[in-house]
């Protein structure tokens, strides 16, 4: 069809997709007081977590939660699924040091001990050390492929799987003993769910520390969404002071920036350049910042060179900002009624927490009827009843326990007077129980049963049940 014309395409603007296109960053490094806490913490969480399963406990591993065997080992102590309540508490203590620590520093927890942060310092110091620092990085990036490339991303690729699948193997030996383990690998022996979590950990490290990174805290994360509610103007923050750094501009060095007409800031750019998450701190807070403080070891280290004063970039607060508070301001409004109020709770929550694991019982039991014999007469005159008994050690000795049983005249344990049971584990026993027909009235009759460790009589417990006498 002649005198036809061609649309011209129409392009889309940012407003028009569904979400912005991912800019790779490349994050320089930086050093100075906030970086060295950061790698401090790093070295803590990671010696704490790669170290614990190799620790001995008693001829046995000292951190296991092993779920084959429904029992949790910690050090001395051990937990069944009926000290459930201890983790409700672990988990209320959690939350409020969350609400504590946020309100006096903002995201503390996720600048410093987040393993999302963590692991993300890790995978960047492998690349550092594999391609170079972040120019270098983004010449590689730019570079057609060659030997030495394929060589550098090889050698890159293959640590981080090297490490990821070790983060996985350290995963798992939490809750798998890890001398079986360790005795799986030669044949690759593990089992079907130790190999699934292996990879499966090991994967999402890889591609959360590794591919993912600041996408992480900044879409999948809820913590970056509600932490808006859980400041206030006398948090601390990193801030960026205005009005002393505005307006910004280049001058050389030894300048008074009075003199020129512009702050301290001399526009560098770097405190967005060691920004994990690729944004700048003198728009104001965002979301997206983690609090990891590597821009006040960048900014300070610039003032440093102009000669200026540090604290451009720094930790403080709004009001402090606004109302050009000193440091004793900023500590007394720091500890204010919110956070006095979170802290007592918090160390409420603490002492209860300590208080019942130092009182807690090393002996349980269950008492179960046997449904099949609810009381019957038997030979002499005697009411019969019979009771399962499930007696759980939670020592780290084996103990012989003896029963007793009172309540009614006459009652006595006709078989089933002692159980031994190992360590840290359960021993079920059989008990009849006798009493004269006249001993009660017909029905249900409260009896109690003693159980007491023939090695330690302090070691003893009382359960109640009820005997029956037909009719």
């Amino acid at each position: 069809m002649s005198g036809s014309s061609r649309q011209p395409a129409q392009t889309s603007s940012p407003q028009d997709t569904l979400y912005a296109a991912r800019k790779k960053l490349y994050v320089r490094a930086v050093s100075g007081v906030f970086a060295n806490w950061r790698w401090a913490m790093v070295w803590i969480t990671q010696l704490v977590f790669y170290g614990l399963p190799w620790l001995s406990w008693n001829d046995r591993q000292a951190v296991l939660f092993h779920l084959a065997e429904r029992k949790f080992y910690l050090f001395g102590w051990v937990f069944w699924p009926q000290d459930v309540f201890f983790l409700a508490v672990l988990l209320i203590i959690s939350a409020y040091a969350l609400f504590f620590f946020t309100a006096i520093a903002g995201r503390l927890w996720c600048g410093y001990a987040c393993p999302q942060t963590v692991y993300t310092e890790i995978f960047m110091w492998i690349e550092q050390k594999i391609e170079g620092d972040h120019i270098r990085r983004q010449k590689l990036d730019r570079a057609e492929m060659s030997a030495p490339k394929a060589l550098r991303r090889g050698s890159k690729f293959l640590a981080w799987g090297v490490f990821s699948l070790w983060t996985g193997f350290t995963f798992v030996a939490y809750f798998s003993p890890l001398e079986e383990l360790l005795r799986s690998i030669p044949a690759f022996g593990f089992g079907p769910w130790e190999l699934f979590w292996i990879l499966f950990y090991g994967a999402f490290t890889y591609i959360f520390a590794g591919v993912m990174r600041e996408q992480v805290c900044t879409y999948m994360c809820p913590y970056a969404r509600f932490q808006a509610v859980m400041f206030d103007p006398d948090t601390l923050v990193i801030t960026y002071d205005e009005e002393r750094g505005e307006p910004r501009g280049a001058r050389k060095k030894g300048i008074d920036p009075k003199t020129v007409g512009k702050g301290d800031c001399i526009d560098c750019g770097i405190c967005v350049q060691v920004c994990p998450t690729g944004i700048d701190i003198r728009d104001g807070l965002q979301y997206e910042c983690i609090g990891c403080a590597a821009c006040i070891d960048a900014c300070d280290q610039v003032m440093d060179r102009m000669n200026y004063p540090r604290g451009l970039i720094r930790y403080s607060t709004e009001n402090a900002v606004k109302k050009h508070w000193g440091r004793k301001e900023i500590v007394a409004h720091v500890f204010r009624p919110r956070t006095l109020i979170y802290g007592a709770i918090l160390a409420l929550v603490c002492i209860a927490f300590v208080w019942g694991l130092a009182v807690r019982d090393p002996l349980r039991v269950d008492i179960i009827r046997d449904r099949a014999s609810l009381g019957r007469e038997i030979e002499g005159g005697l009411i019969e009843n019979v009771y399962r008994l499930q007696v759980m050690n939670m020592t780290e000795v084996p103990r012989t326990f003896l029963l007793e049983v009172s309540g009614l005249p006459g009652v006595r344990i006709g078989s089933g007077e002692r159980v031994e049971v190992a360590p840290a584990a359960t021993g079920a026993l059989t008990v009849q129980v006798l009493a004269p027909y006249d001993a009660g009235q017909p029905g249900a009759n409260a009896v109690a049963f003693r159980i007491t460790a023939e090695d330690d009589p302090g070691l003893s417990l009382r359960e109640e049940t009820t005997f029956l006498i037909p009719r």
